[in-house]
């Protein structure tokens, strides 16, 4: 029996989020609303929404001994989050400036700090854990060798998942080792070499105007490159999965998007679970799905994540 369903490897930080009126200008001061500091991080944020779901779920990151530390450590325990191999020290705890305009449009600098100093040897010292999961998801807010080495130390019944956010170019044998490759449209794009603002879709809102046949050759193309399996997320539209047996569209619920914040880490850590408790790919998706939706119908990232009952009532 695996040690956990799902262990996370992956970044942790706290988000320091202010309104403004209008983005200042170079030189320029303008003011913002009071300043809300929320736990973030692609890879805290997985691990929050499938413990949250119920799954035995475990964080490998590394924060700093300050008060953004204990802020992540105390929201990953209350969602139930095994901190065990949570490392700390060696540098501030990682950090994302947003400012969020009227329209919500928002900018984001981010400051990784600890982040940067998870290492290959910190992978190297956990891998007993490594090699008890069901399933490592990792994504890209942490050094690659670190994401490398992940992948080298992963026990032979160990499943990868990876969302390459924020997109980069990744080595062959961490692509080989992907079932699946998690990728949104702007990272399909990155990965297959195209611009940002070309292909299906562009410039519409997730999942409006999405052209299926299109995004059907897109995920075959990737699939090509070396992962075992692919996983294309359309928003409001649902999402694409790809495999060896062939593709399938599968539709998400239709809900009242209030905030996609954090979204697509919701999407990809329910994924990750189900698949580390015996789910085929496309009922993993399914259910995958309906958990972005339901995260949409909230404000925030964490905060917005569904219990299972939740996603059920959905």
């Amino acid at each position: 029996m695996h040690g956990c369903d799902l262990l996370v490897v992956g970044s942790a930080n706290a988000d320091l989020v202010t309104a403004v009126e209008r983005r200042p200008a170079a030189g320029e001061t303008v003011l913002g609303s009071d300043l809300a500091v929320h736990p973030g991080g692609k890879g805290a944020n997985q691990a929050v929404a499938a413990a949250r779901l119920g799954a035995r779920a475990a964080l490998l990151a590394r924060v700093g001994d300050d008060a953004h530390g204990r802020l992540l450590l105390d929201s990953l325990r209350d969602a139930g989050v095994d901190t065990g191999p949570v490392l700390t020290g060696g540098a501030p705890t990682g950090v994302a400036l947003i400012t969020v305009d009227p329209s919500g449009d928002n900018s984001i600098v981010v400051s990784p700090g600890a982040n940067a100093r998870l290492t290959p040897a910190d992978v190297r010292a956990a891998r007993e854990v490594l090699a008890s999961a069901a399933v490592v998801s990792l994504q890209l807010e942490i050094p690659p060798e670190t994401v490398a080495e992940v992948v080298r130390t992963v026990g032979p019944g160990t499943r990868v998942v990876l969302n390459p956010s924020p997109p980069a170019d990744l080595p062959a044998h961490v692509l080989a080792a992907c079932d699946p490759l998690v990728v949104n449209e702007h990272e399909a794009r990155f990965l297959l070499g195209g611009p940002p603002d070309a292909g299906p879709g562009a410039g519409s809102a997730p999942g409006a105007g999405a052209v299926p046949g299109a995004y059907e050759e897109w995920a075959r193309a990737l699939l090509g490159r070396g992962p075992r399996s692919v996983v294309v997320t359309l928003g409001a539209a649902g999402a694409l999965v790809c495999g060896p047996e062939g593709t399938s569209l599968v539709p998400s619920p239709a809900v009242r998007a209030v905030d996609t914040t954090g979204a697509g880490d919701a999407f990809t850590g329910a994924l990750a679970w189900r698949l580390g408790v015996g789910d085929g790919l496309e009922a993993a998706v399914r259910f995958a799905v309906r958990v972005g939706a339901a995260a949409v119908t909230r404000t925030g990232a964490q905060a917005s994540f569904p219990t299972a009952e939740e996603v059920d009532r959905l």
